[in-house]
């Protein structure tokens, strides 16, 4: 009986190989589900941005940063650079209080701004090149403590989205400046002005 020859070098999975994709797979459905369903908690001063300011925002962290980035308290924006098959060179780590958000595995870190500098030291050792925080509170008591681990997770490229309040403190303190070709928006819109703040040279300035 005549076979294809070509069929031999067709290469097929192992069973090990098909089960570790599958897995793959169910993990990346899991988290995007993740995203889609947990609603903001007004309690825990949860604001979602808006598909085009996290687009946005996306899109100039894969600009600005070659090497791993750490997004405090902004898990829309983690899901969304953490799907995005261009940062493979990358490790994007999600600093967050909510533990809704312990779906993410290895990549998603407990983070209570109260305690700034209790980041496990496997993270710290990463190195950052680029950090974008959106503090939960309009406070200076919160933004000064966000920047704390800021400043401990990374010496080179900051963003920073806040209320507009709070421009002059995060000045200040981070040696940022206002992006005035840039306002972040959220899907519930915000009595509150909002703005971004760089402290690098950017398009968004």
């Amino acid at each position: 009986m005549a076979t294809d020859e070509g069929d031999e070098d067709i290469p097929v999975l192992s069973a090990y190989a098909l089960a570790a994709l599958q897995e793959f797979y169910d993990e990346q459905i899991a988290k995007q589900e993740c995203v889609n369903t947990v609603q903001e908690d007004w309690q825990l001063s949860q604001f979602w941005y808006d598909e085009e300011t996290t687009a946005t925002l996306a899109e100039e962290c894969f600009k600005e940063s070659e090497g791993n980035i750490a997004c405090i308290s902004c898990p829309t924006l983690y899901a969304k650079l953490s799907q995005d098959s261009s940062c493979k060179q990358s490790r994007i780590v999600l600093l967050e209080y909510d533990k809704r958000f312990a779906i993410h595995g290895e990549d998603y870190v407990h983070y209570d701004y109260n305690a700034p500098l209790d980041v496990p030291d496997s993270i710290k050792s990463l190195g950052f090149d680029l950090v974008i925080a959106d503090p939960p509170f309009l406070s200076e008591e919160c933004l000064t403590k966000v920047s704390q681990t800021i400043r401990l997770l990374t010496t080179n490229k900051i963003i920073l989205c806040t209320g507009t309040v709070m421009g002059e403190l995060a000045k200040q303190i981070l040696q940022v400046e206002e992006c005035r070709n840039f306002i972040p928006r959220h899907r519930n819109n915000l009595a509150n002005s909002f703005s971004c703040y760089v402290n690098y040279d950017s398009a968004l300035k």
